[in-house]
């Protein structure tokens, strides 16, 4: 396996852990829900998607690692998690998670365009967002640190009032059960089911929760992929930063 052979370069300072993604505390955290994907530590550095692999009605697009089975994508794949593995030994960690997320969100320099239908039956368009700060939470009824960013979302809604808007798109969920969270939840944002073409528009979302903050012009001010430890005030500070 390509992932054991990088670890055993280190000579003892990498161990190699194989998980069931069923028994596994990290993809449980990042909601994941398929194979394969590489951590280094707690940092997600590479999902299913990236290797080419799909789920069911999401697209044949190639990922950063695909077609898998060409000598070129191995190499590539190698020398990324070598540099990951090099910045964590180094101590480098915050550098680790800025240099695995943009990779992830396909480097968004903007709010994607995109129309959805709110649960409410109303639509929802990215231009309609234009002079607002805007997060897009990426979510599932399936996944539990999902329902807690939730949670703390609307505190940071119910703070901000009218300056933040707060757009939560379902994914890979039954839609009958997202309107049940919702409605259990009652929290102040626009709720809408994902779409195939939306999601795509935001780059891999195969893992949840998955969190892109833009500013009042549309801008990319940051993604966010997992329930990381640092999730919290580094989207705060942020928040802090575009709201003065």
């Amino acid at each position: 396996m390509l992932g054991r052979s990088v670890a055993n370069q280190y000579g003892g300072k990498v161990r190699f852990v194989v998980e069931n993604y069923g028994d596994s505390s990290l993809a449980k955290r990042f909601g994941v829900t398929r194979y394969p994907a590489i951590f280094v530590d707690d940092i997600l550095v590479a999902t299913p998607k990236d290797f080419g692999f799909y789920g069911k009605g999401e697209g044949a697009e190639n990922g950063r690692y695909a077609p898998w089975k060409s000598a070129e994508s191995h190499n590539r794949f190698r020398a990324d998690l070598s540099r990951m593995i090099d910045l964590i030994l180094e101590g480098k960690k915050a550098a680790a998670r800025k240099t695995a997320g943009p990779a992830r969100a396909g480097e968004l320099a903007r709010i994607p365009a995109f129309s959805v239908t709110k649960l409410d039956g109303t639509q929802l368009s990215a231009g309609s967002l234009s002079g607002r700060v805007v997060i897009v939470e990426f979510w599932a009824t399936w996944c539990p640190p999902c329902r807690g960013t939730l949670r703390w979302l609307g505190e940071l809604k119910k703070r901000h009032g009218d300056r933040l808007t707060v757009v939560t798109v379902a994914v890979d969920s039954d839609e009958a059960n997202v309107k049940k969270l919702a409605g259990e939840l009652d929290l102040p944002f626009e709720w809408a089911m994902g779409t195939p073409e939306m999601v795509r528009a935001f780059g891999d979302v195969s893992a949840v929760p998955a969190l892109f903050v833009f500013d009042g012009k549309g801008r990319s001010r940051g993604s966010y992929f997992g329930a990381a430890p640092d999730l919290h005030p580094s989207v705060e500070k942020q928040l802090a930063s575009l709201l003065k």
